[in-house]
């Protein structure tokens, strides 16, 4: 018995040896890697908050302590509040159309008995184009004068002069808008898609025999089950409407008279063509903040319907 004890003893202790051995090697493998995402994120995410605090400039390589004043010069800039604005709206519109325009087409191919791996295909054709070939395109597209859109429209007979897409505010956001929603809504529909095909055909079967129509299968089996693909996708779509500055830089540039400016597109404007560091480091954590509540703000909106 005592001969069993001392075994077993043995073999706990040469488990664990063996256990810390593994653990160990595991986080000498891991070391290089988090060296390297130390220096080449956190380290740059630091220093730009140290910089915020500064009056970092070109002219002035030293960086001089100035407090919160970048942020108090922040909220007396027109440029930044009407950037500020420009981009919760853009935000809110283009991640909701996106989103919808995703969700519907992916409930579209899966309920396709026929063709639908070449659908497949065709839904992944923008997601090979380049944010700079997207913004190109698109900025053809609504040209006023040799654009698809406004020669579309003539050949109709809806329109006998031109529109000027790109030139008034509210419709230069609007070919902004399209371009980045063209461009985002296949990976959101993707997404949904395998979410959706995951989804056992026994629960579909079982609201059939209950009288359940399309919508009711919808409302009660896949919009549910779909919650944790919606939180994946609705992450990802943030994150890329929030680094569009290709698209708009290109477009729009910011113009006319900084009316489709974006914090995205006037933090580069500050800290790269006018050379003030500090104040777009500043600028540039205030956009930070600006992508996480409102991202946040979708979640919460996921978790009062009860879909996550």
């Amino acid at each position: 018995m005592a001969q069993l004890t001392q075994a077993s003893a043995l073999e706990r202790r040469f488990t664990s040896a063996r256990r810390s051995g593994a653990s160990g090697f595991i986080v000498a493998m891991l070391v290089p890697s988090l060296v390297i995402i130390a220096f080449v994120v956190a380290f740059p995410l630091v220093y730009s908050f140290y910089l915020s605090f500064t009056s970092y400039t070109l002219l002035r390589p030293i960086p001089a302590w100035n407090d919160f004043a970048n942020y108090r010069r922040l909220l007396q800039d027109p440029i930044f509040g009407q950037a500020f604005i420009n981009t919760l709206l853009f935000m809110f519109v283009t991640v909701n159309a996106a989103f919808l325009m995703g969700l519907f087409l992916s409930q579209a191919i899966a309920r396709t008995i026929r063709g639908q791996s070449l659908l497949r295909t065709l839904l992944m054709v923008p997601m090979m184009f380049a944010p700079v070939m997207v913004g190109f395109q698109f900025r053809w597209f609504f040209n006023d004068q040799v654009g698809l859109v406004n020669n579309i429209l003539t050949s109709l007979g809806l329109l006998n002069g031109s529109i000027p897409w790109l030139v008034d505010r509210w419709l230069a956001m609007f070919s902004i808008g399209v371009a980045t929603v063209w461009m985002n809504t296949p990976v959101v529909a993707i997404i949904l898609l395998a979410g959706t095909l995951s989804i056992s055909p026994e629960l579909y079967e079982a609201a059939d025999v209950d009288g359940a129509n399309s919508w009711q299968k919808f409302r009660a089996i896949t919009y549910p089950l779909l919650g944790p693909f919606i939180t994946i996708a609705l992450t990802i779509l943030s994150l890329d409407v929030a680094r569009g500055f290709d698209i708009v830089s290109i477009m729009t540039g910011g113009g006319p008279a900084h009316r489709t400016e974006l914090l995205w597109t006037y933090v580069p404007r500050v800290a790269i063509q006018e050379a003030r560091f500090g104040s777009g480091a500043a600028m540039s954590f205030v956009t930070i903040i600006v992508t996480v509540v409102f991202t946040l703000y979708l979640f919460r909106q996921l978790l009062k319907s009860r879909i996550l």
